[in-house]
């Protein structure tokens, strides 16, 4: 007698019960190898991100990629991980990839991840990037290296030494390329894209898609499969993000964001100012009123940078001052409140500010100090971010002492719910024949509110709002001013009246001043050259900067008037093309 034989539906059904119980999950499930999920599962991911979920499995395939993701959406691990997948554990050290990032910062942080992603297979990766020695980094790149993260300057320089090979290079990702190219990099990038094989793939990933982004995708790049993350979280992001704007002229600006951080009450902060001298004068400023603030900005060098940074993620430091480019690339987690100092002359500059605070859920606090003269600029973000800005008033003395009341009772408050007040009492015993107990406790507490570094601010701010409605009223200030932040001062270079080589350089219109640099072509120099010098060091946006025209002996550059001191201070404390630069106002 035969056995009986189990029912199809029912084999089905084991089958399938069997097969959910053992099918892969979370990074496994993405086709990364085993050592690389068992590094992501001994780091604590558990889940990849949207980004990590569509990007891998496509860089797997070898697919070139044209990804939107903001920063802080795991972007790093999404072509990291592809790429440590392509190298064999103990594979030959030689150069398979390439990963070209706007800044210093961001170029140490995404080798840290790499390494990190990569020690199961002895991943060997070197950041190489101006301001340190090259010595170090040649040193690197000869012991040998599997991947490279690099500046794009720093990168160029070493393609034309030799030191770094690319004949092996078979995947090239471009970081942050909105900010590459608003920093004036595009001719390396090119350089850098013509320089490595053809038959590379080629990863591009930006916070925004302007149309100089596709440019450089539909030129390099196969059949890019775009990938955007986060339309609908952007918008929920958004809504977290609390948007104010105040209006202050330039004079009481420093006592303003005092008073209004005073009270916000942030736990952690960073200040984005446009110079190095700004930047430098505003920490030692906010330090005297009681915060621990420090400064970053182009002029440190990378092991003042390290301790800044160290100190603000350990909690000792609660304040960043910073230049918009020396904080390109930084992803702190612990950040509730981001503030413009001046309104950014790009709206895309606006969005990768804030979009540093408002992440996983948390709600974030985004403030912009404006001056009357900048509703343009302000019309210009809220048309990119479809949002208007809450437009408040700075606040009063009285509204400071009544916050400033408040967060003394809390206080208190809180300290009597403790258990070792007996632990004074002698103290008390001791003041007894000195008055009444009330008089004490008044003492204390004025002795207590000092002490928490309470401001005793005596001049109101005046509101400038009003003025800045004024001035935007219909057919006001018109044929005035520089014209809207993307106006036509950043031309080609030599463009405009005189032509190449002629006297006029570009439309300079009013509140341009034009800067000579003392290098021309005949050292090498480019356009590129000369805005990322003055981007690096100055904090301007590759916006700010033009009409450029370039001779054999010498350059001019257009820089917005107010920053004129500034941008020839930066260019007479720097290099350009490895030479000591000569600049100066341009004189005709």
């Amino acid at each position: 007698m035969s056995e009986p034989q189990p029912d199809d539906s029912e084999s089905e059904s084991s089958e399938s019960s069997e097969s959910s119980e053992t099918s892969p999950t979370g990074f496994a499930a993405l086709g990364l190898r085993d050592e690389l999920v068992t590094t992501t599962n001994a780091l604590g991911y558990e889940e990849p991100t949207p980004i990590q979920r569509l990007a891998i499995p496509e860089m797997l395939t070898g697919q070139d990629i044209l990804g939107q993701a903001a920063t802080g959406t795991g972007k790093t691990a999404a072509f990291a991980l592809p790429i440590l997948n392509g190298i064999e554990p103990n594979a030959p050290a030689i150069p398979t990839a390439l990963v070209v990032v706007p800044t210093r910062e961001l170029a140490v942080q995404v080798s840290e991840a790499i390494f990190k992603y990569g020690v199961e297979q002895r991943i060997q990766v070197v950041p190489i990037y101006g301001g340190q020695p090259i010595h170090r980094q040649l040193q690197a790149l000869r012991r040998g290296v599997h991947v490279v993260v690099a500046t794009p300057g720093r990168a160029i320089d070493h393609i034309r030494r030799g030191s770094l090979a690319l004949d092996a290079i078979r995947t090239v990702v471009l970081d942050e390329a909105d900010e590459m190219l608003d920093m004036g990099f595009t001719e390396d990038i090119e350089t850098i894209l013509e320089t490595t094989p053809k038959d590379r793939q080629t990863v591009l990933f930006s916070a925004t898609m302007p149309r100089r982004i596709m440019k450089i995708a539909e030129k390099y790049q196969r059949n890019p499969k775009q990938i955007t993350v986060g339309a609908a979280e952007s918008a929920a992001d958004k809504a977290l993000i609390r948007q104010t704007a105040y209006v202050v002229t330039r004079h009481h600006k420093s006592n303003a964001l005092g008073r209004i951080l005073d009270m916000e009450g942030p736990s952690s902060a960073i200040v984005f100012c446009r110079t190095r001298g700004e930047v430098d004068e505003l920490t030692a400023t906010m330090n005297g009123r009681g915060y621990r603030a420090e400064a970053l900005h182009g002029g440190m060098d990378q092991q003042q940078r390290d301790r800044v940074m160290s100190r603000l993620r350990e909690g000792t430091a609660e304040l960043l001052v910073a230049t918009d480019v020396a904080a390109r690339g930084l992803d702190i987690d612990t950040l509730t409140h981001v503030v413009n100092y001046d309104v950014p002359s790009s709206p895309e500059s606006y969005v990768h500010r804030i979009g540093r605070v408002g992440r996983a859920g948390r709600e974030g606090v985004a403030i912009t100090l404006a001056e009357p003269k900048q509703r343009r600029l302000l019309n210009n973000i809220e048309r990119l971010t479809k949002q208007t800005f809450d437009i408040q008033k700075v606040p009063t003395i009285g509204d400071l002492r009544e916050k400033q009341i408040t967060v003394t009772v809390e206080a208190i408050r809180e300290a009597m719910m403790g258990d070792d007040l007996e632990d004074y009492n002698s103290v008390l015993f001791g003041l007894a024949s000195e008055g009444s107990e009330r008089t004490i406790a008044l003492a204390a507490i004025k002795l207590f509110h000092q002490g928490r570094g309470a401001t005793a601010d005596e001049v109101e701010i005046p509101d400038a709002s009003e003025r800045m409605l004024r001035d935007d009223r219909p057919g006001k200030g018109k044929g005035k001013g520089k014209g809207n932040y993307d106006g036509d001062r950043g031309g080609k270079p030599g463009a405009g009246k005189g032509g190449k080589g002629g006297k006029q350089v570009g439309n300079v219109g009013p509140g341009t001043s034009l800067i000579f640099v003392g290098l021309g072509r005949k050292s090498g120099v480019r356009p590129g050259d000369l805005v990322g010098c003055i981007a690096n060091e100055t904090g301007l946006t590759g916006r700010d900067i033009g009409p450029i025209r370039i001779t054999e002996n010498y350059s001019v550059v257009g820089v917005p008037e107010a920053s004129a001191d500034t941008v020839i201070n930066a260019i007479g404390a720097t290099m350009i093309r490895g030479k000591k630069a000569r600049a100066r106002r341009y004189v005709d």
